[in-house]
């Protein structure tokens, strides 16, 4: 993808943190909007669209969890790079779960970040899809591939387009036993080598989604040492 003139929505209050941001991503060749609260974002994303929102989570007002979470619910599937200064797993596993597609804790490497952005902005180079129905089933979940809307035990979802990618990654390699670094190259667009939990906590998300029992996942398993496999129909 050609990222000169993409246009980024950057969420920050921080004015340091945000001049930084807007010369390296502009450096870079991306048009910014920057704006400063959750109220401005969500103002902002009805007037214009954007190919990505780098979203602070500690806003004034509206939090950059309630943007997010009101996005998602809206069925809204922009790629969202979450930004805070909280570093735990829980905060990571909220953001995320929240609809984040991404998370970074401050302080941050500038390079990762940038190839955070990179990253997520590769959707248009999504693997083929090689299923032959738009509706895919297992167990008692159903995702249709076109809307990217799922069925399960504990409801609808929405699925953004970065769980649609790993979704579709795993249905088509049903079985295949998929390294960490293969699924960091193929669903993030990163170096097989980037050190990043956020490979784990999208897996975490997966299965509480569609596990009965995410704690006892049936479906997404974890190879100890070699990284994750789909098994459609369990023993």
């Amino acid at each position: 993808m050609n990222k000169n003139k993409i246009p980024l929505l950057l969420v920050e209050d921080e004015p340091h943190i945000a001049q930084g941001l807007i010369f390296n991503l502009e450096e870079e060749g991306y048009l910014i909007t920057h704006v400063e609260s959750g109220e401005q974002a969500l103002e902002q994303l009805t007037k214009k669209s954007y190919a990505l929102i780098i979203l602070d989570l500690a806003l004034p007002g509206i939090s950059g969890l309630e943007v997010c979470e009101q996005l998602r619910t809206q069925g809204d599937q922009i790629p969202i790079l979450m930004l805070t200064a909280r570093g735990t797993e829980q905060d990571r596993i909220t953001g995320l779960s929240k609809g984040a597609d991404d998370y970074l804790a401050k302080p941050f490497n500038l390079k990762e970040f940038l190839l955070r952005v990179a990253g997520l902005l590769r959707r248009a180079n999504w693997q083929p899809n090689h299923l032959e129905s738009k509706l895919y089933s297992f167990g008692n979940n159903q995702i249709n591939l076109e809307t990217h809307q799922a069925t399960t035990t504990h409801g609808t979802i929405q699925l953004t387009d970065l769980e649609m990618r790993m979704l579709l990654l795993f249905f088509n390699q049903e079985g295949k036993i998929l390294s960490r670094g293969e699924l960091l190259k193929q669903v993030w667009g990163m170096s097989p080598k980037t050190e990043t939990r956020s490979l784990d906590n999208f897996v975490v998300r997966l299965r509480k989604y569609f596990e009965v029992e995410p704690t006892k996942p049936r479906y997404f398993r974890t190879i100890r040492g070699r990284g994750y496999r789909f098994i459609q129909a369990p023993e």
